[in-house]
């Protein structure tokens, strides 16, 4: 790839909503341009088989580039794929891609939390993983990352040194973790979610609280997050007096 060129971006995700964001955050993101936006596991293959013919047509949900039309198509460098689609998993798509011989880089958008997933798709050969849900600033970085390491790869000829292999998978595995709201620690945010993780059975913020010897307004605080990023469940537990008190369990 030509490193002064955009990386064309093909966006698979099956809910319309999403999709559209989706592009439309590669659209706002320097150096990406979208190749085109596909809603099934089906129509990625379709499509990418189809880039190489320079055929393409448009999505009726937003008017987005898909394939099925009469007009030049660029190359997929990379490839944002979801995990739940409709006809096939996104890991069966990955190895399909990877059986065929496809070039195009991926990373997993989804919302799928299943560390056996996870692995499964780091085995196939992901750039990246991104949960959703995220904000653009956090597309954004993915993003610039995997720019980074792919412009440090395309400058390098036929053959590159350890160093420049080093320093392009770096940019990949950035060492600064995502940032937390302000006043949240990683080390209590941890402490919180392995507490979740070993319960037998849902815990309310003040059993948290009990369990850490923390108060319970903070306990509140790191539980309100945990569930804003769709890490935990939070659901009403009836039966005690009074107003119905909330209770959390890690999504397993």
């Amino acid at each position: 790839m030509n490193a002064d060129r955009d990386i064309s971006v093909l966006v698979v995700e099956d809910e319309g909503i999403a999709a559209q964001a989706h592009a439309e955050y590669v659209r706002r993101s320097p150096g990406f341009a979208l190749a085109g936006v596909v809603h099934t596991g089906t129509e990625a293959i379709t499509f990418l088989n189809a880039s190489a013919t320079g055929r393409s047509g448009t999505d009726s949900d937003g008017g987005l580039p898909v394939y099925g039309g009469g007009t030049s198509e660029p190359a997929v460098d990379l490839i944002l794929l979801d995990m739940n689609l409709p006809d096939l998993h996104g890991l069966d798509v990955l190895r399909r891609i990877r059986g065929a011989g496809v070039p195009a880089d991926v990373i997993a958008v989804t919302a799928v939390r299943d560390l056996a997933v996870v692995r499964s798709a780091m085995s196939a050969g992901i750039a990246q993983y991104l949960i959703k849900p995220f904000t653009f600033s956090a597309f954004s970085a993915k993003l610039a990352s995997y720019r980074e390491y792919h412009v440090n790869l395309a400058g390098q000829g036929l053959s590159a040194t350890q160093s420049e292999v080093d320093r392009a998978l770096a940019a990949l595995r950035p060492s600064v973790a995502a940032a937390l709201p302000k006043g949240l620690s990683p080390e209590t945010l941890e402490a919180v979610s392995e507490t979740l993780k070993n319960a037998a059975a849902p815990m309310s913020a003040s059993e948290v609280s009990a369990a850490l010897t923390m108060s319970r307004i903070t306990v509140r605080r790191y539980l309100e997050h945990l569930d804003e990023q769709r890490a935990v469940a939070r659901n009403p537990r009836y039966g005690t007096r009074g107003r119905p008190e909330l209770e959390y369990h890690w999504r397993r």
